[in-house]
Parts: structure tokens; sequence; C-alpha cells
């Protein structure tokens, strides 16, 4: 470091490098690589948090998608609908070789609207399948959240207890750091 620049040292950054440069004891050696590992699990636990949530919100864009694609199918459905009817109407209205063109269309219609609402019940499906995998990736995501949330807690824990010397905050470390890793494996088993 040259002689021009300010270097502030944090408290957990000072003791870390104490170690380092002069040896410490194994609680301190210890516990330093305990961090270590805590904060690489976090990392991976974050990273999965993130890639549960980006598919949530893939799927939740899907079921749009779907939703809006059967709201077409039924607005093309009513439009044959009032077809349907104007036909109907033009029964009454007319006769002969006219009156027989219309029997005619209203078996089109009635044909035709059949096959939309098929189209359009898939899409409804379609749309409630992927409404029900976000809900399930979110669910997940929850999970994976939650388990960094405990591992961060169980590093500052563990920070705290370095600083301080405080060997009965062990018991937080290791409580937050059980219940992360629980939650974890919740999200990696999809519960």
């Amino acid at each position: 470091m040259s002689d021009n620049e300010f270097h502030v040292h944090g408290p957990h950054d000072h003791e870390v490098e104490h170690v380092a440069q002069h040896g410490g004891d194994r609680f301190t050696s210890r516990l330093a690589v305990l961090t270590a590992i805590l904060s690489t699990i976090g990392a991976v636990f974050g990273y999965m948090g993130g890639h549960s949530q980006n598919a949530a919100l893939l799927y939740k864009n899907e079921a749009a998608i779907q939703k809006t694609s059967a709201s077409d199918q039924w607005n093309y459905y009513q439009a044959k609908s009032n077809k349907q009817n104007l036909a109907e109407l033009s029964i009454l209205l007319t006769t002969g070789e006219a009156q027989q063109r219309y029997v005619q269309a209203i078996e089109r219609y009635k044909k035709e609207k059949e096959e939309i609402k098929v189209e359009a019940d898939k899409l409804e499906a379609a749309a409630k399948e992927a409404d029900h995998r976000s809900e399930a990736e979110m669910h997940v995501h929850q999970r994976w959240a939650m388990a960094t949330t405990l591992l961060q807690i169980a590093i500052t824990l563990s920070a705290i207890t370095l600083l301080t010397r405080k060997r009965w905050l062990l018991a937080g470390v290791f409580g937050a750091t059980g219940m992360g890793l629980v939650a974890g494996a919740m999200g990696y088993l999809h519960m």
C-alpha cells in the first residue's frame, strides 16, 4: 500500500489478518474456516433462490400468455355465437333457399364453436398448469431465501463470536446453521 492511500479495516477483517499473520488459537482458526464454509454454502443457496424466483416469473409469464390466448379464443367463440344467433333470426325472416342457407350456416357455426371451445379449454388448462408451477417455484424460492437468511445470521453470529470470544454464542451459530441447512434441503427437495 502506498503512503498516499488510506485504508480502514473492519474489526472482523483485522482479526482474520491477525490470525493469518501471527497464527492464532484453534478456536479462531476453526471459526474462520466455519465462516468461510457458511459463506460458500450461503452463496449457493442464494443462487438457487434466484434461479427458482426466475423460474416462477417465467411460469407466471407463460400463464399470462395462455390466459390471453384463451381469452382470444373465447372472444372468437362469442363472435361465432353472435353469427349463429343472427342466422337463427334470419330463419324466421326468410323462406325457401335463403332459409336453407341459414340452416346450414347454423350447423357450421355450431361445429366451429365446438372446435373453438376445445382449443379455449386447452389454453385455460395450460394457463392453470403454468400458474400452479409458478406457485410451486415461489414456494421453493421462499425455502431458499429462508436458508440464505439463516446462514447469513449464522455468519453474523460467527463474526460476533470471534470478536467477543463468547463461546456460548456458538449455540446460535450452530442453531442458525442447522436450520439454514434444513431449509436448504427443503428447497432442494421442493418441499
